[in-house]
């Protein structure tokens, strides 16, 4: 059985390792969505798409299951949004996630939806693992060995905090 599980991945943390843990345990091939492909160097997406499948593919690697790592850039209309995601990915037989619109728009679309409960959330989240690093604060414990190497590899800290200031305070 192939599953779908799609994040934004800005970055890749250990909540969603332990969600890709758990549906390891369900199906033989998972499908990765790098969801908001399109998107990067700002501070809501401080990485491009191919920094985020060096991320997501290089972190899986140590489960015992293939797994495919498919950008899929944002489509601005929810009634068409599951075939647009069928469109871009493997074909799936049930898909994971824990957002409230992801698991309406795939159940009205008759996939078969798994929810999984959140790992840690109120630390692991993408929101305040960015923070972090734009404040300066430690990140690093918060992600699998791999994110590290490749945010250090990229300059992804450098990166984050150029694109999250502003140039208010000069005249």
């Amino acid at each position: 059985m192939r599953g779908f599980y799609i994040g934004r991945f800005q970055p890749y943390h250990h909540g969603h390792h332990h969600m890709v843990e758990e549906i390891a345990e369900q199906v033989d091939e998972l499908v990765l969505g790098i969801g908001s492909a399109g998107d990067s160097h700002s501070p809501r997406n401080p990485f491009t798409a191919g920094e985020r499948v060096m991320m997501v593919t290089k972190s899986v690697a140590e489960f015992d299951m293939t797994t495919y790592v498919v950008p899929i850039e944002d489509l601005d209309r929810n009634s068409v949004w599951v075939s647009h995601v069928e469109s871009m990915s493997p074909a799936f037989d049930v898909a994971f996630s824990n957002n409230p619109l992801v698991v309406q728009l795939f159940t009205e679309a008759g996939v078969e939806v798994r929810q999984s409960p959140m790992f840690k959330r109120e630390i692991l989240e993408g929101t305040e693992l960015r923070q972090r690093m734009i404040d300066g604060d430690e990140w690093r414990d918060l992600v699998p060995g791999p994110v590290v190497d490749v945010i250090n590899e990229i300059g992804g800290i450098e990166r984050i905090q150029r694109v999250s200031d502003t140039d208010a305070d000069s005249v």
